[in-house]
């Protein structure tokens, strides 16, 4: 199989394209269209591609200027924008896209699922609407799914990278009241959730990339610090997290509950279902 990736360099595009090469696949990169790449040359890589996985995008983490409001965007959106272009000037097209987005498209209020929800009326919100509806612009061309990512647990890198050394230095806590919603998937659910959604050729359309053990952030605090031996007893105000990133502090304070309907409905077994099961695994073996 051959596989086109954006966004390789990235955390989740490295295990990935891991993943794919170590299954014998043929893994290719698909450059960023800041560079002034056309969809005349992405056209050429994706030139019997099998599947193409579009992660592309600027951290979300980060002091939120207007210059930086572009360059979210334009990180995403313009480069969907040109892998859709892309995928419509084959004539052998791609048989499925699979888009990146983020729960972030999802109010802080209440529980949310796939089918029932209510969308952040945001920044974040509208930058994932936006994101998405490129992406659906090549139903017409190919199978496509919008994978909607909650925090990513791994080793080496993720959120985790940052949080995990201050937690052994018993200086972890949680942010904030610490009531916001922490929907979260291991990294190795991602990857085989993606595995699965390319082997069954029926699925399509809008995935919660998270675990079903749903919690809050005062619980990942809890269960985080359980699985180190460290006490958590600091927090950081969201005051504090303002003066930092301004608007930008709601990528860290906020949070949403959101469940993986859709995966659950299809079949799909996590091999992480839990989270102190998935903090154990990634801190101590």
């Amino acid at each position: 199989m051959v596989i086109a990736i954006s966004g390789a360099g990235g955390f989740i595009g490295k295990q990935l394209s891991a993943h794919f090469q170590s299954r014998g696949d043929i893994v290719r990169f698909i450059p960023r269209v800041t560079t002034g790449v056309g969809a005349e040359y992405i056209a050429g890589i994706l030139s019997g591609a099998d599947v193409v996985i579009n992660l592309a995008g600027a951290p979300i983490v980060g002091r939120w200027s207007q210059a930086y409001k572009k360059q979210l965007f334009d990180s995403r959106i313009l480069t969907t924008r040109k892998i859709v272009e892309a995928i419509g000037m084959l004539d052998k097209r791609p048989g499925l896209l699979i888009s990146a987005s983020a729960i972030g498209i999802y109010s802080p209020d209440g529980k949310h699922t796939e089918s029932k929800n209510n969308l952040a009326d945001d920044f974040l919100g509208e930058l994932c609407c936006a994101w998405e509806l490129e992406a659906k612009k090549a139903v017409p061309f190919t199978r496509v799914a919008i994978t909607r990512f909650g925090i990513v647990l791994g080793k080496g890198g993720g959120a985790l990278a940052r949080m995990l050394p201050l937690f052994k230095a018993g200086l972890g806590g949680k942010i904030a009241t610490g009531r916001q919603g922490f929907s979260w998937i291991h990294i190795t659910d991602l990857i085989m959730a993606m595995q699965f959604i390319i082997d069954n050729t029926p699925l399509s359309g809008e995935f919660n990339f998270t675990a079903s053990d749903v919690a809050d952030n005062r619980k990942f605090t809890r269960v985080l610090a359980k699985v180190v031996n460290r006490p958590a007893f600091f927090s950081v105000p969201s005051l504090a997290l303002k003066l930092v990133f301004g608007e930008g502090s709601v990528a860290v304070s906020g949070g949403q509950f959101v469940y993986p309907e859709h995966l659950l409905n299809a079949g799909y077994l996590f091999r992480y279902p839990t989270l102190e099961g998935a903090l154990d695994e990634i801190c101590t073996s």
